[in-house]
């Protein structure tokens, strides 16, 4: 199965094959499975060593559960991720192992974050936990805070509630960083900070990317933070990769009618594109009964017969290597011009 790579020939850092993860919704005093919402349907996909790899969606489309999935922090009902080529904990590296390697960075910088651990403390905690001296993690702890910009005589004692939003982020960060992973998961990581603070984390997160060749899985549902960022986009909705390819590609030409309303509706400051439709009406379908055929068929304005009748496969886009697109309609857009809403 392709997972919509920009270079095939490369292997991939991180894949994922089929994963799939349903979760019972329970009723009555004995709490009896009475539906399933299907959060993450079939999904498969790759991030290549040195990467960005951005994931953008409406909020429930399933991508804060596929980074968890990714990372083994919920167990799929199916499918299997492998690292290095290996699959985690089966013939590939241990859990313990593999979360040394691939990390994540969640949203809320302040619950993430134990209020009775300093700084440094929270961030020589893993290693201590792995066997390294407490002389030797706190030393591990300051020379990471000095690389996210926090001076550690300032800040190493600090608590978090003493902390501004974004130094709270810089902490998270490092803690990241301490055991030295390849794989570096943000999920929605800069959505809650303003947005001056927001650009200063955003140039870290390139900035230490760059300097120690990490790869990133960046999640986020602000368009124009993930074109900054990402060097391929996957687009999902409501449990399904729709698209997926190089960034440059899909915000000069996007082939999937979902995309076209994502990238239509970001706010503009030119007064000749301003819009006057809503480029995407309605809410997505309920994840417990989710359209037949294709789920973005309810609301798309290319909305064929075979749409309701057959799920479309994630097929390439003509002459553009890596970009692939599921959407039945997808051959009858010129993908030499770009798209317009």
């Amino acid at each position: 199965m392709s997972t919509g790579s920009a270079a095939p020939t490369i292997p991939p850092l991180i894949e994922a094959r089929r994963l799939t993860k349903h979760f019972a919704m329970r009723q009555g005093y004995l709490r009896r499975a009475a539906s399933t919402v299907r959060a993450v349907d079939d999904v498969s996909f790759a991030a290549y060593r040195g990467e960005t790899l951005g994931v953008v969606g409406e909020s429930g489309c399933g991508k804060s559960t596929t980074a968890r999935l990714l990372l083994h922090l919920v167990a799929p009902d199916s499918g299997e991720v492998s690292f290095d080529g290996m699959v985690v904990g089966a013939t590939g590296p241990s859990l313990r192992e593999f979360r040394r390697q691939a990390q994540m960075v969640f949203q809320d910088s302040h619950s993430s974050l134990n209020p009775r651990l300093t700084v440094e403390d929270t961030i020589a905690f893993g290693p201590i936990v792995h066997g390294r001296s407490r002389a030797e993690a706190r030393r591990m702890a300051q020379r990471l805070l000095s690389d996210v910009g926090l001076p550690p005589v300032q800040f190493a004692s600090r608590y978090p509630h003493e902390l501004s939003g974004g130094q709270r982020q810089r902490v998270n960060i490092a803690r990241a960083l301490v055991f030295e992973p390849k794989l570096v998961v943000f999920d929605e990581a800069v959505s809650a900070l303003d947005k001056s603070v927001e650009a200063q984390i955003l140039a870290l997160i390139r900035g230490l990317k760059a300097r120690l060749g990490l790869t990133y899985v960046f999640i986020s549902h602000d368009l124009n933070v993930v074109q900054f960022v990402s060097d391929r986009v996957m687009v999902m909705y409501l449990g399904k990769i729709v698209e997926i390819g190089p960034a440059a590609g899909i915000y000069r030409a996007p082939q999937h009618p979902y995309t076209r309303a994502l990238l239509a509706s970001r706010p503009t400051m030119d007064p000749t594109r301003r819009t006057k439709a809503a480029p995407l009406e309605g809410d997505p379908p309920n994840p417990i009964d989710p359209p037949s055929g294709c789920r973005f068929r309810t609301r798309c304005p290319l909305a064929m017969p075979i749409c309701s009748q057959l799920e479309p496969p994630l097929d390439p886009v003509a002459r553009e290597i890596g970009h692939m697109v599921a959407c039945h309609a997808a051959s009858k857009v010129a993908v030499s011009e770009p798209l317009r809403a």
